[in-house]
């Protein structure tokens, strides 16, 4: 009789956690694990942050030391992307030519870094792979100007970084304030008086029409000098595989809250997921590392069989210069912010309430007895008491 084999295409925090899971929870069949990258599983985090600022070394990204994968019986197909899902047949196609037979499938292919139709943008560096952190902290490490377009998450904590390796640095956005889009204005002027006051160059209200030899140009003419472009807006579900596949996709690989895709025996996790979920009714598709940590092991639990929705609220952190903050929830465009902060420190709570005073989302800065209390509010779906409107 032959043994089960369960496939795993994507090589990343949520791949890599899915293989751990299906070992320590009893599987003894074949786990394959396929990365197009040569490198070991990784965490991104690390990549806009400590490792990026030159503060930890290379492998304090990686998921699991080399020897775990041997231990564990993973076979890590490492460099070989998968080409190919037959669905009917239950077979993987490597772009080598082999061809790996599966019962179960995990699909966890992440993202891939948007680039806007700007004149020059090929000359643009992104922050996805570790290679890309590579190249960022080197010429970081160079010196000289940096310009970093877009004032998300990433181009916030690219651009801490390049001043903490001494570059000067002007962050371009096309929005109002830094994180206008995820943040609302009030909370985006806090984080751009931070950029501001650590030497930043903050431009807003930009748009770029060009990146040309040493310079950016901006669309109202403005020229910004530049040894050093990183474009940081956004990123898009890589569902390629799923698609020629003929899984249901739209805004990532569309799953149940098991996980589970359209495709018999085959699940989806981390980025690329669009699942349903339990606390909000509806899919829900999330960028950060904290899903993947989950909704890997989460999948490996669907793929031995359990029946557990996946109902972890969504989360992340960032830390920029002496700011450390971290949110959990997810709130709607018309939920009313409430911010509650203590003194003149950088320090504040906040919490987004819908029309019924219940919570939907929380964050802190620098306050980190907060967050299990804003989680608790949460999930208790009770409007909240006089003190917290």
């Amino acid at each position: 009789m032959n043994e089960e084999t369960f496939v795993i295409v994507g090589a990343g925090l949520a791949g890599a956690k899915a293989a751990e899971t299906l070992r320590a929870d009893g599987f003894d069949g074949r786990v394959v694990l396929v990365g197009s990258e040569h490198e070991l599983p990784y965490e991104r985090p690390p990549l806009s942050k400590q490792y990026l600022a030159g503060e930890a070394e290379r492998d304090s990204a990686h998921v699991h030391p080399r020897e775990f994968y041997d231990e564990q019986r993973i076979e890590l197909i490492a460099g070989v992307a998968a080409t190919e899902v037959d669905t009917a047949e239950h077979r993987v196609g490597l772009a080598d030519g082999r061809t790996v037979g599966y019962e179960r499938l995990l699909i966890a292919t992440g993202a891939t870094p948007r680039r806007p139709p700007i004149d020059g943008i090929d000359r643009a560096l992104t922050l996805r792979t570790l290679p890309d952190a590579d190249a960022l902290r080197a010429a970081f490490g160079a010196g000289g100007n940096v310009a970093v377009i877009g004032a998300g998450w990433i181009g916030c904590e690219v651009a801490a970084a390049a001043r903490a390796h001494g570059c000067e640095v002007a962050l371009i956005e096309r929005g109002a304030t830094p994180l206008e889009a995820v943040l609302g204005s009030d909370l985006g002027a806090l984080f751009a008086d931070l950029h501001r006051s650590h030497g930043v160059n903050l431009v807003t209200g930009a748009a770029v029409a060009a990146i040309e030899g040493d310079r950016v140009r901006l669309a109202d003419g403005t020229e910004i000098a530049c040894d050093t472009v990183v474009v940081g807006v956004g990123v898009a579900p890589d569902t390629r595989l799923a698609t020629a596949a003929g899984l249901e996709v739209d805004n990532g690989i569309l799953a149940d809250e098991h996980l589970r895709t359209s495709a018999a025996d085959v699940f989806a996790a981390g980025d690329v997921a669009n699942a349903v979920h339990p606390h909000y009714g509806r899919r829900v598709r999330v960028e950060h590392w904290a899903n993947a940590l989950n909704q890997g092991p989460a999948a490996a639990r669907s793929m031995l069989g359990g029946e557990e929705a996946y109902a972890k609220l969504p989360y992340f952190f960032s830390d920029q210069y002496e700011l450390g903050m971290e949110y959990i929830g997810l709130h709607g465009p018309t939920d009313r912010l409430v911010i509650r902060r203590p003194g003149d420190e950088l320090a504040l709570r906040a919490l987004w309430l819908d029309a019924a005073d219940r919570v939907t989302a929380g964050m802190h800065i620098n306050q980190w007895d907060s967050i299990e209390e804003i989680e608790r509010l949460i999930e208790s779906g009770e409007a909240v008491a006089e003190a917290f409107r």
